[in-house]
């Protein structure tokens, strides 16, 4: 049992790619700083932004996490998503992704629970 209870943080292949990727670029660039080279701070900007490409294009390959819970079978982090293909709901990074998966990943209406009605006793 983890500090966070019993749930699926999201360890996916993307989301360590990205990570591994971002911290790549932030310690390039920390470094290039403290020596002063401003090419070396550019790159490493560079290299965290594409983190930032390389986690969407694979999110859109399925090796992402949908939004919200998944099944307990599901939390290995090499477990592929096949429901990614037509894309997730209420997903920004699926809308981006194209037509497709913009109309799959539109944003539902979310039902609206009525309200009690207020007691007027007097």
């Amino acid at each position: 049992m983890s500090a966070h209870g019993h749930v699926d943080l999201g360890h996916t292949v993307a989301g360590w790619t990205g990570t591994g990727l971002a911290l790549v670029g932030f310690t390039g660039a920390g470094v290039a700083v403290c020596a002063a080279w401003t090419p070396g701070v550019w790159i490493g900007l560079g290299v965290v932004a594409a983190a930032g490409a390389v986690t969407w294009l694979l999110h859109l390959a399925g090796w992402g996490k949908p939004s919200g819970p998944r099944p307990e079978a599901d939390w290995d982090w090499r477990t592929r998503d096949t429901a990614a293909r037509a894309g997730h709901a209420d997903c920004l990074g699926c809308r981006v992704g194209g037509p497709r998966r913009a109309a799959a990943a539109a944003p539902r209406p979310r039902s609206v629970a009525p309200l009690p009605a207020a007691d007027s006793g007097a």
